[in-house]
Order: structure tokens, then sequence, then C-alpha cells
């Protein structure tokens, strides 16, 4: 047994050191452990002291949840998760911000038209379903920052695409966009009144200053995406030796970009058709790369820019655009193609998509923009079917 310690009656006494040479072997092995003891006594009981340990747990815990729940917030930014975990807050995100999220698919719609055709929401629709994981932005100049349309809107299509998780429509600022540009001293100059190809020459102008500034894919509104691009920095040739402006990608900051909105301005000449979008990128690149003829499907790369084939989006080159509208006995499969361009320039007799027609086009919209073809086309066609019936 140890040795006696005695407490004083007011329980805040101090421990009495025992007698360790009086009581003997046994007692003096035990002295070391007393004396620790009375060196460290233990703290008296604090009766509120585990409610206390419990609330600082909770604060903990508390404190941890936020510090974890910032660190996934900014990794879900950069990863491109943003998409899955908060698509609600997509509708008070600016251009800028989701400009700033990298590696965005742009669109442009440089007419005053709010309600995008079917075929623009086609493309837009099937980029979105093709990058799930980057912002797919659709400029429309027609918008401004006190339009008030969102999913309720009474244009089909915009309700349609606002409703997709990675799409977002912004109004089209040139001003804005051409700020710390080349082309900016050229806007304020120039009069759109007084340009005939002004649609077509201020869009060339809006998709440079934009893949210059933010990085990312332009892509023509009438291209439908069907397999991902896995270039960063490409051009899409149209034919050997001459490239398109339909289709292209860069990193921001690219100096070829830059380049190339420096000839914009030096060469303008606005009467003459592609001067500032397809002649624009192929003088530019003939500059920089002695360019070849393809002798198949395989691509050209100089200058780590990559001209890719023409069967990557032009497997159909443009003056056989009609067959897109056409019955084919047996679909192609366009294995070579990551995106097709419809050239709808050419499209003179607007020519359209026709629930149960079994076009290139039509088929082309039921595997690649399958929301864009029912709601639009399919249900479109079955509404007017209907009304003709309570006519009759």
């Amino acid at each position: 047994m140890f040795p006696t310690v005695w407490v004083s009656s007011t329980g805040r006494g101090a421990l009495r050191e025992p007698d360790c040479h009086r009581d003997g072997k046994q007692t003096i092995a035990k002295c070391g452990f007393l004396r620790a003891l009375m060196q460290h006594p233990r703290p008296r009981h604090d009766p509120k002291g585990p409610r206390k340990a419990r609330m600082l747990r909770k604060f903990q815990i508390c404190l941890c949840f936020f510090f974890v729940s910032g660190i996934l917030y900014e990794i879900s930014l950069l990863s491109g998760c943003f998409f899955s975990y908060v698509p609600m807050s997509k509708h008070f995100l600016t251009p800028e911000q989701v400009l700033n999220l990298g590696k965005s698919i742009i669109f442009l719609e440089t007419t005053e038209r709010l309600e995008p055709t079917t075929l623009v929401s086609c493309s837009v629709e099937s980029a979105a379903r093709i990058y799930q994981d980057r912002p797919v932005i659709l400029f429309m100049k027609g918008l401004t920052n006190n339009s008030v349309l969102d999913l309720n809107s009474s244009y089909a299509a915009f309700s349609l695409l606002s409703s997709m998780k990675n799409v977002f429509i912004f109004p089209l600022q040139m001003d804005t966009i051409f700020q710390e540009t080349p082309l900016l001293q050229w806007y304020n100059q120039v009069v759109p009144e007084q340009e005939k190809n002004w649609i077509h020459v201020s869009s060339d102008a809006s998709r440079l200053a934009l893949i210059w500034k933010y990085g990312g894919i332009y892509m023509d509104t009438d291209v439908i995406s069907i397999r991902p691009i896995p270039e960063e920095t490409f051009l899409a040739a149209q034919k050997s030796k001459f490239s398109s402006n339909g289709i292209f990608g860069f990193p921001a900051r690219h100096k070829f970009i830059w380049d190339c909105m420096e000839n914009f301005v030096l060469k303008y000449n606005g009467k003459i058709w592609g001067n500032t979008g397809p002649f624009l990128m192929t003088r530019m690149l003939k500059a920089t790369c002695n360019l070849t003829d393809f002798q198949g499907t395989e691509d050209h790369s100089c200058q780590n820019i990559s001209f890719l084939n023409p069967q990557r989006f032009y497997p159909i080159p443009y003056p056989a655009w009609g067959r897109y509208y056409a019955v084919w006995d047996r679909s192609p499969n366009f294995s070579h193609s990551y995106a097709l361009h419809l050239w709808n320039f050419m499209n003179r007799n607007r020519k359209a998509v026709v629930a149960g027609s079994n076009t290139l086009a039509e088929n082309l919209y039921k595997a690649y923009c399958p929301t864009t073809y029912k709601d639009l086309i399919q249900n479109t066609k079955l509404r007017d079917f209907t009304e003709s019936e309570e006519v009759l």
C-alpha cells in the first residue's frame, strides 16, 4: 500500500510528503511516484468543463467546415466542377469572371436578333454537350445590361440555352472587348452605318479580341460539335494552303492573334468580304509558315500552331453545302471530324431542318443537339399540326 497522504479539510490543501526513510524499502520505491504527483497535482474538478469542451469542439468543427468548403469552391472553379456544384449561381457571374475560368467555347451573334435560330441553338447545345467541363458563351449584340431575359423568356431557344448548366449568354459590348487591343483605335474611327459588311467585320474583330484576351476556342454559330478538339493552339484549313476563321483556338495573349489584330487594322478594307476573316488568317499564316498541300487526313504544324486538315471541320466543302439538307442513302460517320460547318452563309434560300425529312442535317440535330431538335423542331411541327386541326 501507498503511504498515507493527508488532504486539508478545505479541499485545497497541499499533499503531505510521506516519510520515505521510515516506511522501508517498498515504500521508498513508491515515493518517486508520490513526489511526481505532488509536483503536478490534478486540477480541481470544474462542473462546467465538459460543456465548455463540447462548445469549443463544435466551434472548431464549424471553422473546419467553412475552411474546407472554401478550398473546394476554389478547386471547383479551377477544375470546371463549378458547373456541377452551383449551376444556378451562373446568373450572377460577369463575362470577365466566366472568361477568366479559361478554355471557354465562344460564339458570337453580331446582329440585333434576340431569338437564336435553331441552327444557333444546335451549335451552342452541341458544344455544351461535348465540352461539359468548359464554359460555353454566346455573346449577343442585341442584348444589353438592362435586358430582362431568363429561363421564362418568350424566346424558346433563349430559354432552352439558358437552362444548360455550362451555357452563358452575355451582351456583346465591343467598346469593352476592344480595350487594350490594336482594334480600339479602328473601332473608334469606323462608321458602322457606312460599312457594307459590318455584321461580318465586327464579328471578325470581336473573336480576335476575345481569344487574345482570354484564350479558348471560337466557333461560328453554324458549327455542330461532334467530338472534342484535342488541340489547344490551332487554325482550321478550309482547303490546302487556305485557313478559315470560322473555328480556331489559342491560349490567351498569343502573339499570332496579336499580329492578326495589327494586320486587321493595317490592311483594313471593309468592302472586300473576308478580308478581315479567312483572308487575314491565311496571309498571316503564310507569313509565318511554308504551307503545303494536304495529301490525306494528316494535320500540319508550324511554329507550335496546328493547321488542321479540312476533314476536321469541312468534310463537305462550301460548293456542296446543300448536301447537308439532302437525304443520304447512307449517312456518313465523319470519323475524321471534330465538328461540322454547315455553311449557313451560303444558305440564301434559308433551307431549314424539318422533322421527319430524314435529311443529313436532321440526323445531326437528333444526335448532337437532341434538346433543340425536340423542343424547337419536333414539338413546333406537332404544335403547328394541332393548331391547323383546330382551325379545320
